[in-house]
C-alpha cells in the first residue's frame, strides 16, 4: 500500500539556520512525533525506533534512516528510511525529498513523501495512510518551528489528531 503526500510550509528563519537543522538528525528527530535515534552509523547512516498509535492500533518500527542526498549549496536533500514492524508483522518504507528556497524574507520548505506500508496498518487504507501522515507532518511542522524559535518541544503523538484520522478514514472506506 502506497501513499503519497506533498506538503509545503514558511519558516521565518534565514534558509542557512533552517538547512542546519534540518540536515542535522540529532536536531531534528526531537521534532518527528514518536520518534527516537538509536545510533549513529556514520555521516549519512543512523538507526532510530518510530511508535504511532492511532485508535486502537499501536505500531512501533525499528529501521535505519539514510541521507542518499544532502547537498548544501541547492539546499536539497533525499532521505530512505527503512523500518520493520517490532512484531514482524509489515513494513515501512519512505523516500522523502526536501528542499529550502529563500522567500519574503524567510525559508519555504517543500517536502515530498512517498510512504509504502506492508502488514496490519496495510489494511487501513491508502486514505487512513496519507489522513494520519499528514497529522504527523503537521506536529512535526509546529514542532520545528518552536525549536527554531529555541522553544522547548514535546513529540509525544497527539492522539487526539490521530482518532480523528481513523474515524474518518473508516467511515470514509464505507462510503466507497
Amino acid at each position: 500500500m502506497k501513499a503519497n503526500i506533498e506538503k509545503t510550509f514558511q519558516v521565518n528563519e534565514p534558509i542557512g539556520k533552517v538547512w542546519e537543522y534540518l540536515s542535522d538528525p540529532a536536531r531534528i528527530v526531537t521534532c518527528v512525533p514518536g520518534a527516537s535515534l538509536t545510533d549513529q552509523i556514520d555521516q549519512d547512516n543512523f538507526k532510530g525506533e518510530v511508535t504511532l498509535k492511532f485508535g486502537p492500533v499501536k505500531a512501533s518500527y525499528s529501521g535505519q534512516i539514510t541521507f542518499q542526498e544532502r547537498n548544501a549549496d541547492s539546499y536539497h536533500m533525499q532521505l530512505l528510511g527503512k523500518g520493520l514492524d517490532s512484531k514482524g508483522k509489515g513494513s515501512a518504507d519512505m523516500l522523502m525529498n526536501g528542499s529550502l528556497v529563500e522567500k519574503d524574507g524567510g525559508t519555504e520548505v517543500t517536502c515530498s513523501m512517498e510512504v509504502t506500508i506492508t502488514g496490519m496498518l496495510a489494511q487501513f487504507g491508502s486514505r487512513l495512510i496519507t489522513d494520519v501522515s499528514s497529522s504527523v507532518f503537521d506536529q512535526f511542522v509546529g514542532n520545528f518551528k518552536a525549536k527554531l524559535a529555541g522553544e522547548e518541544v514535546d513529540n509525544t503523538l497527539k492522539a487526539g489528531s490521530m482518532v480523528g484520522s481513523v474515524v474518518k478514514g473508516i467511515f470514509g472506506k464505507k462510503e466507497g
